[in-house]
């Protein structure tokens, strides 16, 4: 049963918009597609990072989700419980989580939550169903549970001491990797993809060519070779800045045309930035995951981004032959205005007072 009931609706270019009673109340947000190859299914977009602005990538994300492809997408938010604005750096908190009940994939973009007890039961009820998942950018370290031994495994870089399978925590186990490092250098070098060798043809790379995919956000590190799990989609290539470092853009001065690669063992070999991985935790059902470690919001400025994650969702749904040539309709729904990648104070969240009901416009 969907315990997403909502009081109100109104309609967006052809995308319902269901509407909580109050953000008080029901602290989330859900767009109720219409008709589309998505209709039926339900996605759960989960966001809590403190750098990479998922409180604004994963709301346009749902939109375009519903509004394009038909899918039901409810996105949840890390929630100040106190004063009940959204604040990212509030990692003990994300109600509404519980809509991963009967949900048919979910993306998520955590970064080291220590969640309670009923909400991080959701989440493994989930991976022990072997549904689809997708993670962005800082879920490959999307949990550091502290103070309980229920779900510490979850955590990265998890030892394997207590609960064999579990070594290197959710990120490595579900996703194929947990955090490393950055491999190119922050706020400084940006990244371009590559399609991987093989998988020019995947359903993920649909519409996309080799180029096509940047974003600001620098190349994360992963481990070589990768598990026999992965399969990676897109490789990273490091990129130069052509022109100066600017504080106050959103960017911070790297550009999409900015032409030279970093030379040297940055880029030999590349990184992975997007793979596939089969998964199974202990105990549970085998499934199967995306990882994509670009998807900040700014990064989403960028089309072939956006289609990337679209694409993705089609391919964890069984539904890869409904994509066409072109790959994904990705169009911006609505007003997108993302905001830099950076960590912000907890003065920043309190002054900012961010309501969900800024997400249902």
């Amino acid at each position: 049963m969907n315990r997403f009931v909502t009081a109100g609706l109104t309609l967006m270019a052809g995308c319902v918009l269901a509407l909580g009673a109050s953000a008080e109340e029901n602290p989330w947000v859900t767009y109720t597609g219409g008709d589309g190859p998505g209709a039926g299914k339900k996605i759960v977009l989960i966001s809590g990072d403190e750098e990479y602005r998922s409180e604004e990538a994963l709301p346009q994300l749902g939109k375009i989700l519903a509004t394009h492809h038909g899918f039901e997408c409810t996105v949840v938010f890390a929630i100040h419980p106190e004063h009940g604005y959204i604040d990212a750096n509030y990692q003990r908190n994300i109600p509404g989580i519980e809509a991963l009940d009967d949900a048919d994939l979910m993306v998520i973009f955590t970064r080291f939550r220590n969640l309670p007890d009923e909400q991080m039961a959701a989440v493994d009820c989930y991976l022990k169903a072997g549904k689809p998942v997708i993670g962005l950018r800082t879920s490959t370290h999307a949990f550091l549970v502290s103070d309980n031994d229920n779900w510490k495994h979850y955590s990265n870089g998890y030892m394997d001491r207590d609960k064999p399978g579990w070594r290197g925590g959710f990120g490595r186990l579900v996703l194929g990797e947990k955090w490393i490092n950055h491999h190119g250098q922050h706020k400084h070098e940006s990244a371009r993809g590559v399609l991987a060798p093989g998988a020019e043809d995947h359903p993920i790379a649909r519409g996309i060519a080799t180029g096509d995919i940047w974003g600001a956000t620098d190349v994360y590190g992963v481990r070589l070779p990768m598990q026999d799990e992965c399969a990676p989609i897109v490789l990273g290539q490091v990129m130069k800045r052509d022109g100066d470092y600017d504080e106050d853009d959103l960017h911070y001065g790297m550009r999409p045309t900015d032409s030279t690669p970093v030379e040297g063992k940055k880029n030999d070999p590349m990184m992975p930035i997007a793979w596939t991985k089969r998964y199974q935790v202990p105990g549970g059902t085998a499934g199967k995951a995306f990882t994509s470690t670009i998807g900040a919001s700014s990064d989403m400025t960028n089309e072939a981004v956006r289609r990337l994650l679209v694409n993705a969702a089609y391919w964890c749904l069984d539904l890869g032959d409904a994509l066409p040539e072109s790959g994904a309709k990705v169009d911006i729904v609505g007003t997108f205005e993302p905001t830099q990648f950076e960590f912000r104070s907890d003065d920043y969240w309190r002054d900012r007072n961010m309501q969900v009901s800024e997400h249902r416009q």
